[in-house]
């Protein structure tokens, strides 16, 4: 997971990655069949570990609770000492060619469907009057997952955290009143 976090898909060679795993390639590939299985475990690994704030955030018992929790999430994981800067989910085939389509696209469906479950719960904070009526579920989730991953790339650039957190801190003094 941390090759793939530090080196993206591409970058990852299987030589990086057997090293890493104290294993040959022979057990590699016996393991997970090729590289892009081992990154598809690898990015559920992030999901379960490092990105389970995201999950977590869900939970929260309002919208804003949900939106301040995802992107102080995103600051503290991003930035975290042990850790690559950045974010797999975001930087893992950002910039890929053709062999690193299967990751590109892997990236882009859990970006996606993160963007989703964000989505769905602001429907429910409307549905239920936690959001004004007319709030847009859709847009007030994209503006969270934007902020979030512009957050994510700042973090691979050397931005702090307490600079990030203003930042997350700028965005959610625009949310919406109950």
């Amino acid at each position: 997971m941390l090759v793939f976090w530090k080196q993206g898909y591409e970058g990852a060679s299987l030589s990086d990655l057997t090293s890493t795993m104290g294993i040959t390639k022979t057990s590699m590939y016996a393991a997970f069949g090729n590289k892009e299985q081992l990154f598809r475990k690898a990015l559920e690994r992030y999901t379960d570990g490092p990105a389970a704030y995201g999950l977590r955030a869900m939970r929260e018992p309002t919208a804003r609770a949900v939106a301040t929790a995802f992107l102080n999430g995103t600051v503290r994981t991003t930035t975290r000492p042990e850790c690559p800067a950045g974010c797999l989910g975001v930087q893992g085939a950002l910039a890929a060619g053709d062999a690193g389509t299967p990751a590109h696209d892997v990236l882009v469906e859990w970006r996606n469907d993160a963007g989703r479950r964000l989505e769905e719960r602001f429907l429910r904070a409307v549905a239920d009057g936690d959001l004004p009526e007319g709030t847009s579920a859709r847009r007030l989730a994209l503006y969270v997952m934007t902020v979030a991953f512009g957050l994510a790339v700042q973090a691979a650039s050397g931005v702090g955290r307490a600079e990030l957190q203003e930042v997350a801190d700028a965005a959610l003094a625009t949310w919406p009143p109950a």
